[in-house]
């Protein structure tokens, strides 16, 4: 027995109109819908304009606190030019907070601090994809 295809991966916001902003405004990512679960939890599903998977933003204050320690989760995104994506998320306030490194096949990678402690890895790949 196996999984098909990936589809989504959630991430808990304390505060929800933040998150969506980062992820829209610095990623890029796309409103797919938003919904109130069975629960009660407000449920922002965000996508790349590439496509692929989507990321959930989930507020449910009845859980509690969000507390993401260091090192525990991180999101890897691909863009063309690191350098110039770097830029944009300093503009947009987020700059590196890990980076930029080069791999021993050329790719550039460099670390930022979204929302709520969670970190986004930014890659540029090398020439030998």
């Amino acid at each position: 027995m196996k999984v098909g295809r990936w589809l989504h991966t959630r991430l808990r916001v304390e505060n929800l109109p933040q998150a969506r902003q980062f992820f829209q405004k610095v990623l890029g990512l796309v409103p797919i819908s938003e919904s109130v679960s069975p629960r009660g939890s407000s449920l922002v599903f965000l996508q790349p304009s590439s496509g692929g998977e989507m990321l959930e933003l989930c507020h449910f204050p009845a859980s509690g606190p969000v507390k993401v320690p260091p090192d525990l989760i991180h999101l890897a995104f691909e863009v063309d030019d690191l350098d110039a994506f770097g830029r944009h998320a300093t503009e947009q306030g987020y700059p590196w907070s890990d980076g930029p490194s080069t791999t021993a096949g050329g790719s550039r990678f460099a670390f930022l601090d979204a929302p709520e402690g969670y970190e986004i890895e930014i890659i540029e790949k090398g020439e030998s994809r």
